[in-house]
């Protein structure tokens, strides 16, 4: 029983406790309800209050936008429309230009046509005019023209003589002062000394007892001496010395070595002779390829073959007209090259045309031909440059002058020759050459007399006042240097001077 009691009172206690327990859980669940709708409805009035201001400053910021927008679009309208004026104005100016344009090459048009209208009609008049003239004159058009111009060469024949006088003497005092300058530079920069040999050689002796040993008895020592070496010993009247004469210069110049060295051992036989000429002989040929070599290394060509230096080496013993012709050929390759630098050539090319020039010379006694024919054909068995070839070939003028340094190559020959005492001439030689001159000026129709003068460098030439004219005696001149050019052979140059005297005669009554 008390136990039963005791569950009872335990089970309403535990329903009591559940009573107890839901009434407080929902006391406790209402107040907190309570507050958070509070905080709901707080959070949602803040949220409005924010969302109308974020809506007020959108919709004022929209209507800022607006306002910018609306104004944008009235400047950019305000833009356009006084861009369209602008346009308006310039299209209507470029349509009055196209207007004034048409109007301008109408009128062009019309005064081209009255123009050729014009052209026509004087075409038609001049032609009429000009039948009319041949009717009159009896004479053509070709016929008019020329009496025409006679008439005013005759009336301006001074002033035509004047302008022709003043532009002759302008461009020859140009020229003639340039020419001068190029060549006394050429010729100061090679200054040599000039010395004349001739044709025969002087061996001096200690007395004029070695005479009758080189004689020898009946002539034996003199004839072996001369048949050994082609010369001719001249024994005559002149003390303590004999002469050995021979047109080869190196027979001679063997023969004078010989002697000498015979002279000074004393032993004069026909052995001792024929020994003392093989050793002559050997010793010249020394020389002559010493000299050959001194002559390209003082000039700088050392590209040419031994043998062909041994060729240039024998021009020492060569003259012409007295003149060394080693000497010469030297002279004129410094003479070319100084040229050729001054004229912007080959130096090289005319320095070696210069040295070979007369490299003919060497062998032209024991060969038929000129000395520039001799000359090609040594040149090209060498195998030398066909320039070199062209370039020496044309120094007297036996084949025109191809090149610029052919032309400095005879120039430099010729200043060469024609230095003060380089060579001498004989008397008749001389006085041929100046009888040429004069024949080739009397010559021409109109000619009274005709003067070589200043040893031939000038030639003065009167002329028929009645047939020739002033202004023929210019054609007159270059007519007779022409010819002068093409007939003769002279060193430097020859003046031509033509006078023309004009006699008026009146009687005073």
């Amino acid at each position: 029983m008390t136990t039963l009691t005791q569950v009872i009172g335990a089970f309403l206690i535990l329903i009591i406790g559940v009573f107890l327990g839901y009434y407080a859980r929902q006391s406790l669940v209402k107040k907190r309800k309570g507050t958070i709708e509070a905080k709901l409805e707080k959070k949602i009035k803040d949220t409005k209050e924010e969302a109308e201001r974020i809506i007020k400053e959108a919709k004022a910021k929209a209507d800022e936008i607006l306002n910018k927008a609306q104004e944008e679009f009235r400047q950019r309208r305000e833009e356009l429309l006084q861009t369209e004026r602008v346009l308006l104005k310039r299209e209507q100016a470029l349509d009055q230009k196209i207007l004034q344009q048409e109007q301008r090459e109408k009128e062009f048009e019309e005064k081209v046509q009255k123009l050729k209208e014009i052209k026509d009609n004087l075409v038609k008049e001049r032609e009429e005019l000009e039948r009319k003239l041949e009717r009159l004159a009896r004479m053509t058009e070709k016929e008019a023209r020329e009496e025409l111009l006679k008439q005013i060469e005759k009336e301006y024949e001074k002033d035509i003589v004047d302008r022709i006088q003043k532009i002759q003497k302008e461009g020859e005092e140009k020229y003639t002062q340039k020419a001068k300058e190029i060549l006394s530079l050429a010729i100061q920069r090679y200054a040599a000394s000039q010395a004349q040999e001739i044709t025969t050689s002087i061996v001096n002796l200690p007395s004029e007892d070695i005479k009758g040993r080189i004689i020898g008895k009946e002539g034996r020592n003199i004839k072996v001496f001369e048949e050994l070496t082609g010369v001719e010993v001249l024994v005559d009247e002149t003390p303590d010395s004999v002469v050995i004469s021979c047109f080869h210069p190196v027979r001679r110049e063997i023969a004078r070595v010989a002697l000498e060295n015979l002279i000074k051992d004393g032993r004069i036989q026909p052995a001792r002779i024929e020994e003392f000429v093989q050793k002559a002989r050997e010793e010249v040929e020394q020389k002559i390829k010493e000299y050959g070599q001194k002559a390209v290394y003082d000039v700088g060509i050392l590209d040419l073959p031994e043998a062909l230096v041994n060729l240039l080496g024998r021009l020492y013993f060569r003259t012409s007209y007295g003149q060394n012709v080693l000497l010469h050929s030297i002279e004129v390759a410094e003479i070319s090259g100084f040229l050729a630098s001054e004229l912007g050539a080959n130096v090289a090319l005319a320095k070696k045309a210069g040295l070979l020039h007369d490299i003919g010379k060497a062998i032209d006694q024991q060969m038929e031909g000129s000395h520039v024919e001799i000359g090609i054909k040594i040149l090209e068995k060498f195998n030398i440059e066909r320039d070199v070839i062209e370039a020496m070939k044309a120094h007297h003028e036996e084949y025109p002058a191809q090149t610029l340094e052919a032309i400095i190559v005879k120039v430099a020959d010729q200043i060469s020759g024609a230095r003060p005492g380089a060579r001498k001439d004989t008397l008749e030689n001389y006085l041929k050459r100046l009888k040429e001159l004069e024949d080739i000026a009397l010559s021409f129709p109109g000619v009274k007399n005709a003067f070589a003068i200043q040893a031939g460098r000038e030639i003065r030439v009167f002329v028929k006042p009645e047939e020739i004219g002033d202004l023929e005696t210019y054609k007159l001149a270059r007519d007779i240097a022409h010819k002068i050019e093409q007939e003769l052979n002279y060193p430097g140059e020859i003046k031509v001077n033509v006078i023309r005297e004009t006699r008026v005669v009146e009687y005073a009554k």
